[in-house]
């Protein structure tokens, strides 16, 4: 059964915002008491939180789709709906998140540090929000936002400051044993160790992780093998410390061609280039072991190598090793550069900035991107009239109109608002102020104020269209 998880996909989805209500207030004597729906609750978000006590993402290779709860809907006498619920979803310190085509979203290291894989969706506006001194009694309400679906990618780059690089069965997992209190599967045959596995050592008053990295082999960074699947682990080391077998029964391999091969595999994993090396000669309580070890030490200190010649069995040579691993990481820890106050970061906009763009495509469909159009195109209920006015004098005022006339837009070509799957598509009508033809003026209930008469709203109509005409005229290009 596996225990050890370090790499899976998440499809979180974040909790959709509640609806808008539209109501009125009605009571004895006051039937019509103006506007009271209440908002919609903000959906829950999906947050991954890093949590210590968190050593693998094996819960989430069980269970990958995680969603949020949902905001609940406004009510009348101004009530708003309850706010979804946040899931929080813990992870190892060392995650990295990334996207489908692996771009890194966030690096999670450090206790708490957070990451939001999935935005709630905002709540839509009841009537009540809606109403204004031109919009006395809206009949619609706004529609809450669907939540954020996103499928990211987790992988786990184990934090640690010493990792154990070498070729199976060269006594990685008895050096991890003896040196901490980590207890490792450790038998006599190649790739025991499956998973990268980690202890905490003290030497005097350096306290440090190291990390047992399963077997190398030649191809690692090319597949073969448990390598490449586990050399992310090496990648937030401090030290790299190579453990030749010096006693090995394999009559093609030898302790200094060992450590080749493993510095080709980390060359070609790369990024490991400025990292110290260490090596380590085991296994020197075999008689043949020791003659080894004394014999190739002075080639790898010509080499530049810091060599110490120890038994995991035996347990000999383990202190200098520690003290000596404990001077390198006091001196990386003091060479770190000291944390920054946060810098906030401003970005204004352009002046000439919309908010949105208009382009013509191939088949003449002209497209309108941009985060408040698209958002306002999806919190409308498609349904009642008098919200698609409302959504048609928000397009306007924020210059939709104007750009599409620009653009080249004619009356009946099809404008299509949002990405290319998930777009609403129209055949434009210049100013559309049509609906307002049969609606009056929008958001105006005319049961609370006096009536006019039928001949006025017709004078009133017949001049708003001849205005509309005029202005349209102005932008033809033809």
């Amino acid at each position: 059964m596996t225990t050890f998880v370090d790499r899976v996909e998440l499809h979180a989805a974040a909790g959709n915002g509640g609806h808008g209500c539209a109501s009125v207030h009605r009571e004895k004597f006051k039937p019509l008491g103006g506007p009271d729906g209440g908002n919609g609750g903000r959906g829950g978000d999906v947050i991954l939180v890093v949590d210590q006590s968190v050593t693998t993402l094996l819960e989430y290779h069980h269970s990958p789709h995680r969603k949020a709860t949902n905001g609940q809907p406004g009510a009348g006498d101004n009530r708003s709906g309850k706010d979804g619920q946040d899931l929080v979803l813990p992870v190892p310190d060392g995650t990295v998140v990334l996207d489908k085509e692996g771009n890194v979203l966030a690096d999670l290291v450090g206790q708490g540090t957070t990451f939001i894989a999935g935005q709630g969706g905002r709540g839509g506006l009841g009537n009540a929000a809606l109403a204004s001194a031109r919009r006395k009694a809206p009949g619609f309400a706004l529609l809450g936002e669907p939540g954020e679906s996103r499928d990211v990618v987790m992988e786990l780059k184990t934090v640690a400051d010493v990792a154990l690089v070498g070729y199976p069965s060269a006594g990685k997992s008895s050096l991890i044993s003896v040196l901490s209190a980590a207890k490792p599967k450790i038998a006599d045959y190649p790739f025991t160790t499956l998973v990268p596995n980690l202890g905490v050592v003290t030497a005097g008053s350096t306290v440090y992780t190291i990390a047992d990295v399963p077997g190398l082999i030649p191809g690692a960074s090319q597949g073969k093998g448990l390598g490449l699947e586990f050399l992310r682990h090496v990648e937030r080391c401090s030290v790299l410390v190579h453990v030749l077998d010096t006693a090995t029964l394999e009559s093609d391999r030898d302790p200094v061609s060992d450590l080749d091969v493993i510095e080709a595999e980390l060359r070609q994993y790369g990024g490991l280039d400025d990292r110290p090396r260490l090596v380590v000669l085991n296994k020197i309580d075999i008689p043949d072991g020791q003659d080894l070890a004394e014999m190739i030490r002075p080639e790898l200190e010509d080499r530049g190598y810091q060599v110490f010649e120890v038994s995991a069995i035996a347990r000999t040579g383990l202190k200098e090793l520690s003290f000596a691993l404990a001077g390198i990481i006091a001196e990386a820890r003091a060479a770190k550069p000291t944390e920054e106050a946060t810098r906030i970061v401003i970005r204004p906009k352009a002046v000439d900035d919309a908010g949105f763009t208009v382009n013509q495509e191939e088949d003449g469909i002209f497209r309108v991107r941009g985060e408040k159009p698209e958002r306002w195109v999806r919190q409308t209920d498609f349904n009642n009239d008098e919200a698609v006015g409302y959504l048609a004098d928000r397009l306007s005022r924020l210059g939709v109109e104007d750009q599409l006339m620009k653009a080249g837009a004619r009356a009946g070509d099809g404008v299509a608002i949002g990405p290319e799957e998930n777009a609403v598509v129209f055949d434009w009508e210049p100013t559309m102020m049509a609906g307002a033809e049969m609606l009056g003026r929008r958001g105006e209930d005319h049961r609370l104020e006096a009536p006019r008469p039928a001949a006025q709203r017709r004078r009133d109509r017949d001049a708003e269209r001849d205005d509309v005409q005029k202005e349209y005229d102005e932008f033809d290009p033809f």
